[in-house]
């Protein structure tokens, strides 16, 4: 069974939600693990893809669109298969996609905005009503 981490940001703003969610997969990224980022929609993904490439001026992560390369060391979803990966999954969608069960970790990155929170916990409760091991971390700076 996953063992699923919620990261608790103090702040309200989805685009610090995506920079950590980048913070996040190079520190993964580095440390060797494949990471399947499931986005929302396709604007995220696209929002994402651009920060990836950007945000440290001396590093970057090498990802690439789930679609086009699913065995990328560093894939950006927004699709129901996550192909092969089974490692860790960064959720940035709304909802607790289907193919949960089939990474090792999951990391849900959780800021203080009203809709964000709400569904949030919604999937907070799904993992506890499914019996994942759940960890939450509240981060008092960024």
């Amino acid at each position: 069974m996953s063992k699923v981490d919620f990261y608790i940001l103090p702040t309200d703003s989805l685009s610090v939600r995506l920079d950590f969610a980048c913070k996040l997969c190079e520190k993964a990224w580095r440390l060797g693990h494949r990471v399947y980022l499931h986005c929302q929609d396709e604007a995220q993904r696209s929002e994402l893809d651009e920060r990836l490439w950007r945000f440290k001026g001396e590093a970057f992560v090498p990802h690439d669109l789930a679609e086009l390369h699913l065995d990328a060391q560093v894939a950006l979803g927004i699709g129901s298969d996550a192909g092969a990966h089974q490692d860790l999954l960064i959720n940035l969608g709304a909802e607790v996609p289907a193919f949960v069960g089939q990474f090792e970790r999951v990391a849900e990155i959780v800021v203080e905005h009203p809709s964000e929170r709400q569904s949030a916990r919604e999937r907070f409760r799904f993992y506890r009503e499914q019996g994942y091991a759940l960890q939450d971390h509240r981060l008092q700076r960024l």
